[in-house]
Order: structure tokens, then C-alpha cells, then sequence
């Protein structure tokens, strides 16, 4: 039997409880620094709140120190690990090796930052005791078996749904080279939702304009069996800053599938926590934040997984303008549509402009303001569905854990205990009192009294009465103390963490790293603090260089990317494209003049960009 696991994002306190009410079995937040999304930072109090509510499911919370850190920082850095470990946390997200000296015997994961792409580097990370790796965005089903195949018992965690990095995670320095924020740091600038002139080696333009780096966004509920198949365990939704109404659409969509897939496998696979979610909406992905949807490289190299013509949400199709009038317009389509609602389209100059309807009536359409360059056969999109919004700002979701309930005697007096059929809840109570006949049967009573769970996270799923034990009479004050205390004593039965943490030097496989560019740009290491110069030294690393972000590159690598824009753009003669009429090399060019080059490595399938002097 394998667990399988659904992981949502938390900005902060109000996403995390939203998340664990909507059916995620874990829960992923960032403390108030070394987090990936410096934006998303939480006190610990309610970091420990999350912790208390989480664990009443039987669901965890993963924190993220997936940062780099400075020397000056390390002491900071172990009182937040200590703190984490004190609140309960149930592991770390790190990408700096220099935690693995402070987090004590904390179950740790390898985030996405690490880059973790091969076998090779998914069997270093489990000898050096990390729990779990967060495999790179990019990788194919097929990839992601032969992972598991190699080190099967490793967890693996994938992304399934959100925003997509174009570079691989944690190899990515285009920020930190053009504005001084490091992606490494948690603080991406975007710089691959810019637009870009794509420019050949006689300085002809190619594309004019155009967001050339900027990707669709990834949603793979369809597939979610096919990557449980493959050995991923934990489904990962991306969006640590986005907000509760994202968090509730999402994860209710995904849990509810997972829900599907465990009822097909029975005897396969279950959910990684407990309780069952009663919903009072329908999620609908299409009514979320996205830039449109890819499943990316799950099938390998798709065609169509970009967003040239803007970085912006687009949202649900909702028809096409049919008629122009004064000041309103009609909409040939099946949608309706509610004042308020947020709609775009994409002009001529594949520009996005947007507006908001101000009033309704019908199919016919009054904007606010009437966009100028609207015009009849555009299609229409809507990124804000005020009927749904006002939907999602109420109560969304119930969650409930069902359980068995059983009463009976003992030797001075009455016992109670709880669990759950699965057995991995438990808890039981006892209360002295005499065994006094009652003048009728008290079975209606202790049904009525037994299963007022009230706010507690359980439903009386079933109460079984021993034998004989409804001939005696005890006081509903009893009764009501004696259940209290018996949910009181609730204990869920947890995996315990598998780690070998105080394992040997675990060297690295081969020595100069795991892809060809880290022997040329040792900076891809990251190593940003002296305990991860020692921690690369003593693990082989001959000579360590020190992080980007701490010595800068003349003409450095900046961005790895499987994203292909000769593939993108119909000339990778390899896969079916027509003949390049360009000279190579190409350049992206920024509007004020910056230029980076291209190198299409063709033997692996990988486009880099290097930043020009």
C-alpha cells in the first residue's frame, strides 16, 4: 500500500488551514526568511498554529529553508531550525548543504532548487540522508520511473500545477546578473517574463517583442495516475503567493481527483492522511490565475508549452465578440456573465488588454470603459469570475475524519474508545462509576450523547455498544466527560522519518557533479558560506567556488533551459522543423540594449543562455 500525497502552497496562516480543509494531506509555508518567496515569510506562532491544526488529520507541514545563506547568516539560520523543530515541524525544504550540519535529526528535503535531474544525484541526496528529492519541473514520466527504478527508496516529489520556471530551479542567475536579485535567494525579478528581440549573428530580427521565455503553466490533473505509476509520491501545487481562493480551487480539484484514482486502487494506493472533505462548490481550474495550460515535458518535448504573447493571466475562454454598439458590445458563446467580471483579450499587436464589465445584461456587455482596440471576432477570456470569487469567499469545504466508536464496561466502571478503521487513529478513555441498572435500555441516550463531536475534527461514523452495557445507567455528565477525554487522547500513528543522517561521506557521483556545466561553471554549486565550502570539500570537491551571487561571472551561464526556442518557433530540423534561414549565434535583446546569448546543445537536448559582457 502506498500513500500518496497532495502538497499545497501556504503564503501564510489563512492558505494553510484552507489547504488542509480542502483535502491536502501536507502543506508546505515559509518561515520569516530563507525561503524561496522572500514575499511569503510567517511568524513561527503561526507557523506552530498550522503544525497543531495539520496534525489532527494526520497531515504535515514541510517548512521552506530553500535559500542560499551567507556566513553572517548561519547563526540566524540554526535558531530558525531550532525553533521549527520545537513547533513541530515535520521537515525542511533546504537547498544550502550547510543545514544538513544544523537540522539535527529534522527529516530534510531536497527542494527543486538542488537541481535534481538524474538518478545519479537522487542516490547522492538519499546517502546523505535527505527523506525526500523535489524533482526538476522538466522531467518526463518516463524519467521520473527510471529515477524511482534506481533509488526506490527515495521519495519523490513533482510538481503537478502552477507557474513554470523556464531555467531548471536553482541554476537560474538572470535576475541576480540584471537587477541584483537573486532567484537563489528568493528573489526572482522575472526576468523570463520579459519581452525579448530575437536577433541572428547578422543582427537580422527574428521576433519582435515577444515573451520568449515565458511559459504557459503546468496542470497535470490528468495524469496523476500515470506519475503514481511512474513512483511519485507527493503531487506538488505551486503558488506560494498566491491566495486562499487560489489555494481552495486548486487543491479541492486535485484532492477530489486523487479521491478518484484511490477508489479505482483500492487495495494500491491511499491518501497520506485522514479524513473525508464535503465540498459545497465545484472547483473549476479554468476559473484560476494561469497563463494557459501545459502538462510541459511529461510526454516528452511538446510543442506548444509557451506564452509569446504575454506573461499574463489569460483565464477561461468565454467567446468571441460578436457585435460592437456605443458603448456595450455581445458575446457569441454559451458563458454568462456577472457585473464585475474581469475579461481580456489579445489585440492586434499581440498585446493583452483587459477590462472590467461594469454591468451585465445578458450576452451583451457593458464595460467600464470601452477598450478602443476591441473588435468584432477577437476571442475573450475572463481572469476574474465574480460569481465564483463570491463563491469561493464563503464556506467552501468540511473536512472530517470518520470513525468507529466503541462503548463498554469495565471492572468499576465505563470505558470509551475511538479509531479509525484504517487503525491509524486511536484513542480511548475510562471514567469509576457503579454499575447501577437502569429502569429501561440507555442505548438511544449514549448514541445521542457519544456522537456530539461537535468541532472536533471527527464524525461518528459508527457506535458499537458491548453487550449488556446499555442495562446500566450513567449520568450524561459522565458521558460527556468520558467522550471529551477520549478525543482528547487521540493518537495518529505517523511514518517516522527514514533517514540515515549520521551516515558516512557520501561523495559526489561523479566527482565534478552531475551535469557537463558544472565542471566549466563551478558557481552552479552554489556554495555561498563556509560550512558548504567544507561540506564540498570533504564530499570531493576539489576546489570550491564560491556562489554567483557572492563572486560574480565575467560572461556567465545564466539560465539551463529544456524550453527550445528553435523548437518553439518550428526550426529544430532534429524533430520536423523546416531549415533555419538565420546565422547562429542567436541573441535575445532587452529594449534597453542588454544581449544574451544562446547555445542550443543539441546532444542533451538543452538550450543555455549566457550573459553578454
Amino acid at each position: 500500500m502506498r500513500e500518496l500525497e497532495l502538497l499545497a502552497p501556504a503564503k501564510n496562516l489563512e492558505c494553510g488551514l484552507a489547504a488542509i480543509d480542502h483535502g491536502a494531506d501536507a502543506v508546505y509555508i515559509g518561515a520569516q526568511r530563507f525561503g524561496a518567496r522572500a514575499a511569503a515569510g510567517n511568524s513561527m506562532e503561526d507557523i506552530g498554529r498550522l503544525c497543531d491544526y495539520a496534525h489532527r488529520f494526520g497531515a504535515k507541514v514541510f517548512v521552506t529553508c530553500n535559500t542560499i545563506t551567507y556566513n553572517e547568516e548561519l547563526d540566524y539560520m540554526q535558531r530558525v531550525i531550532d525553533q521549527l523543530a520545537a513547533i513541530g515541524t515535520d521537515a525542511l525544504l533546504v537547498q544550502d548543504m550547510s543545514t544538513l550540519s544544523m537540522a539535527h535529526d529534522m527529516a530534510l528535503h531536497a527542494s527543486t532548487q538542488c537541481d535534481i535531474r538524474t538518478a545519479e544525484k537522487v542516490r547522492w541526496l538519499r546517502g546523505l540522508g535527505f527523506a525526500r528529492a523535489v524533482l526538476a519541473r522538466e522531467l518526463s514520466v518516463d524519467e521520473i520511473r527510471a529515477v524511482h527504478e534506481a533509488v526506490p527508496d527515495m521519495e519523490l516529489e513533482v510538481f503537478v500545477h502552477g507557474a513554470l520556471c523556464v531555467s531548471y530551479s536553482g541554476v537560474c542567475y538572470a535576475s541576480q546578473h540584471c537587477f541584483g536579485r537573486s532567484a537563489n535567494r528568493g528573489e526572482c525579478a522575472q526576468f523570463c517574463r520579459l519581452r525579448f528581440n530575437l536577433m541572428d549573428a547578422g543582427g537580422r530580427e527574428i521576433e519582435h517583442q515577444r515573451h520568449l521565455l515565458s511559459l504557459k503553466d503546468m496542470c497535470r490533473i490528468d495524469h496523476l495516475e500515470e506519475l503514481a505509476e511512474a513512483g511519485a509520491s507527493s503531487f506538488k501545487i505551486e503558488g506560494r503567493l498566491k491566495d486562499v481562493a487560489y489555494v481552495k480551487n486548486v487543491v479541492s480539484a486535485y484532492s477530489q481527483r486523487l479521491d478518484d484514482l484511490i477508489r479505482r486502487h483500492p487495495d494500491k494506493y491511499r491518501r497520506a492522511s485522514l479524513g473525508r472533505v464535503e465540498y459545497h462548490f465545484t472547483p473549476n481550474l479554468a476559473k484560476t490565475f494561469n497563463r494557459g495550460y501545459t502538462t510541459y515535458f511529461l510526454k516528452g518535448r511538446q510543442p506548444d508549452i509557451a506564452s509569446f504573447d504575454t506573461p499574463k493571466a489569460l483565464g477561461e475562454y468565454v467567446g468571441k465578440v460578436k457585435e460592437l454598439r456605443g458603448n456595450s458590445f455581445t458575446v457569441a458563446g454559451t458563458a454568462s456573465f456577472a457585473n464585475g467580471d474581469g475579461l481580456c483579450f489579445l489585440n492586434d499587436e499581440h498585446e493583452l488588454e483587459g477590462f472590467r464589465v461594469n454591468r451585465a445584461e445578458g450576452n451583451r456587455l457593458f464595460p467600464l470603459r470601452m477598450p478602443p482596440r476591441l473588435r468584432p471576432g477577437l476571442a475573450l477570456y475572463r481572469n476574474n469570475d465574480e460569481a465564483f470569487e463570491k463563491i469561493l469567499s464563503g464556506l467552501t469545504a468540511e473536512r472530517r475524519i470518520p470513525v468507529v466508536m466503541e462503548y463498554g464496561l469495565t471492572a468499576d466502571g465505563f470505558r470509551l474508545r475511538i479509531g479509525s478503521k484504517d487503525g491509524l487513529l486511536k484513542g480511548e478513555s475510562r471514567v469509576e462509576a457503579d454499575h447501577r441498572e437502569a429502569r429501561s435500555p440507555q442505548s438511544d441516550n449514549l448514541r445521542r450523547q457519544l456522537s456530539k463531536l461537535g468541532n472536533t475534527p471527527y464524525v461518528c461514523g459508527e457506535l458499537k455498544i458491548e453487550d449488556g452495557a446499555d442495562a446500566f445507567f450513567i449520568p450524561s455528565s459522565l458521558l460527556s466527560g468520558l467522550r471529551r477525554r477520549c478525543v482528547e487522547s487521540v493518537e495518529i500513528s505517523r511514518q517516522p522519518f527514514s533517514g540515515r543522517r549520521k551516515q558516512a561521506v557520501s561523495p559526489l557521483v561523479p566527482e565534478v557533479g552531475w551535469q557537463p556545466e558544472y565542471k566549466a561553471y563551478p558557481y552552479l554549486y552554489n556554495i555561498s558560506n563556509q560550512v558548504a565550502v567544507k561540506f564540498y570539500g570533504e564530499h570531493g570537491l576539489a576546489h570550491p567556488r564560491e556562489a554567483f551571487e557572492v563572486k560574480p561571472s565575467a560572461r556567465p551561464l545564466i539560465m539551463q533551459c529544456r524550453h527550445c526556442l528553435r523548437y518553439s518557433l518550428g526550426y529544430c530540423v532534429r524533430r520536423g522543423g523546416r531549415k533555419p534561414s538565420w546565422r547562429e549565434p542567436l541573441t535575445l535583446q532587452l529594449p534597453d540594449g542588454r544581449r544574451f546569448l544562446l547555445e542550443f546543445k543539441c546532444n542533451e537536448c538543452q538550450m543555455n543562455i549566457y550573459a553578454e559582457k
